[in-house]
């Protein structure tokens, strides 16, 4: 039995997640009806819930929101990002991520050291753990607004690989301050070595959990449960891989791990499963990120104290500026050099625009600044650092996090058209008519149903579809550039139903290794050209469009 004392504590911890997800909850269901941000409206109930200390006691450390919220929001947001989108768009993804944060960190690290007069180390430490953009914030508001897919895999992609960067920035810089010095050359060896680890961990348990479970277990408990110990697996054996091999101090990234383990299954394993099992999966992910969110942002809200922060402002203005001032100019410069190595793939100013205010920080940054302690700075240092963080991180969540939706509405790019809504509800009533149809047919077949019943149905359900498919031509016929759309997403599907015909034939040997690795590479190729017209179309709509192969074949 637990000791009295033990049990207490856990009782207490019971009541806190209870009384944290009753509020979330309700907080979700305010902000769906008044139409706020649902992350917002979490930070600002946690920001007011004084009154919560008592009954809520909430232990805010760098390994709960590291290693237990963190990796399943990074590996949810991983499942759902192709490949090819990624691929199309690395080039600008990681001049962002790479040359990016160590510029922000560089940067904001020299305007806090000249202005506020924090040592150089502790400045460069809040260089780096302020300029990386969170993607636990980031997925979480785009996914929101319905951003444009080419436009949230910059933003995500982003935001998902530069933490490697600011996580290895900002242990150097702790190196620095503990006097073990410092070398250029050292600092990139390490930074290779941190994040090729974190892949190699990532990919190498990604890819045996898509060849060995997903693959030949058709079981979708089992396999959604083994997904769940992946995120969390390949986190905890990146950052804690030095005990394996006998040198404590060596980690790798266990944020790349989580990134890389995500992306495989997202893209291999997923093409492996059952239908039904990957409904259960995306489901059960869809829950537990719902949830895992709800405690990120309560926290963040909780783990500011306004009070203290007030006393601070004058830091915290200065913060503010130079991160915003400085995203600024890293976002369009960065963005107009890739658009120079690749004139096929210029990123749009609307894409820009929003890629600047998009730039979001949160749990990864409140994280690495509690991390900071009184062995390595003085008390005041730390406390500037921290309160700098808290108005950085409260500025981009309550401030850009409730505006980015006008700019995203002013330039055209936040959620559906009505008219486009309406087009998938007439599709989706026909797909429904059809499906039911085709349930009357066979139960009339195997004499379930009397014949002339089924015949009447299958007569009902028959001018259903006709009078679906005409409302469905007459709308295309009032917007003709939504047939554009439909093209694509049908020759989308088609490419995806061909993929999946290319694994199950490889799995029954009918093909050699090779020859199906020269058709994925050719399906590879067409999916990049048909995501390269949709890129287009999405920026520049036109009423028109050539009924011809839309993949370039």
């Amino acid at each position: 039995m637990l000791a009295a004392g033990e049990g207490s504590a856990l009782v207490d911890q019971e009541i806190a997640v209870v009384v944290l997800l009753g509020i979330a909850a309700v907080v979700a269901v305010f902000a769906a009806r008044v139409r706020f941000p649902y992350t917002v409206a979490l930070v600002i109930t946690g920001l007011f819930a004084t009154g919560l200390g008592e009954v809520v006691q909430v232990s805010i450390s760098p390994d709960l929101i590291l290693f237990l919220l963190v990796p399943p929001l990074l590996f949810e947001a991983t499942l759902h990002l192709p490949w090819f989108k990624l691929r199309a768009d690395l080039v600008p993804i990681l001049l962002l991520a790479l040359i990016g944060t160590l510029v922000g960190t560089l940067g904001l690290g020299a305007l806090v050291n000249i202005t506020l007069g924090v040592p150089w180390a502790a400045a460069f430490a809040f260089g780096a753990l302020i300029s990386a953009t969170d993607p636990v914030a980031v997925i979480a508001f785009f996914k929101a607004l319905g951003a444009p897919k080419r436009l949230a895999v910059l933003v995500e992609g982003e935001s998902l690989f530069n933490d490697a960067v600011a996580v290895v920035a900002f242990g150097l810089a702790l190196l620095a301050a503990g006097g073990d010095g410092f070398s250029l050359g050292d600092a990139l060896a390490e930074f290779v070595i941190v994040s090729a680890g974190g892949l190699a961990v990532g990919l190498g348990l990604g890819y045996l959990v898509s060849a060995v479970f997903l693959a030949r277990v058709d079981d979708p408990l089992i396999e959604t449960s083994t997904t769940l110990a992946l995120a969390y697996g390949s986190f905890l054996l990146a950052e804690e891989f030095g005990q394996l091999i006998g040198e404590p101090d060596r980690h790798f990234s266990g944020i790349l791990a989580v990134v890389a383990a995500g992306l495989m299954v997202g893209n291999v394993g997923l093409d492996n499963t059952s239908p039904s099992t990957r409904l259960t999966l995306e489901r059960f992910w869809e829950l537990l990120t719902f949830l895992v969110n709800s405690m990120v942002f309560l926290v963040i809200g909780l783990s500011v104290r306004l009070d203290e922060l007030l006393g601070h402002l004058g830091e915290v203005a200065i913060a503010i500026v130079g991160v915003v001032v400085l995203r600024a100019v890293l976002v369009y410069g960065l963005t107009a050099l890739a658009g120079r190595l690749q004139p096929t793939r210029r990123i749009p100013s609307a894409y820009r625009h929003v890629m600047l205010w998009g730039g979001l920080r949160g749990a990864i940054s409140l994280a690495l600044v509690l991390t900071m302690t009184s062995d390595t700075f003085d008390q005041e240092t730390i406390d500037t650092v921290t309160f700098m963080t808290f108005g950085v991180v409260l500025f981009t969540l309550l401030i850009q996090g409730t505006t980015i939706t006008g700019l995203m509405r002013r330039l055209g790019l936040s959620h559906k058209a009505d008219s486009e809504l309406l087009q998938q509800q007439h599709q989706a009533r026909i797909h429904m008519a059809r499906a039911g149809q085709s349930e009357i047919a066979r139960l009339g077949a195997d004499g379930v149903l009397a014949g002339d019943l089924a015949d009447a149905l299958t007569r009902t359900y028959q001018r259903d579809v006709g009078r679906r498919s005409s409302e469905l031509r007459g709308h295309l016929g009032r917007f003709p550039e939504l047939e554009v759309a439909m093209l694509l997403q049908a020759r989308r599907e088609a490419l995806t139903a061909e993929r999946t015909s290319l694994a199950d034939i490889v799995r029954s040997g009918l093909i050699e290794i090779s020859v199906a690795e020269e058709l994925s590479v050719e399906l590879d190729d067409r999916m990049a050209v048909l995501d390269l017209l949709g890129d287009r179309w999405e920026s520049d709509p036109v009423p028109t469009f050539d009924r011809g192969e839309p993949d370039g074949r």
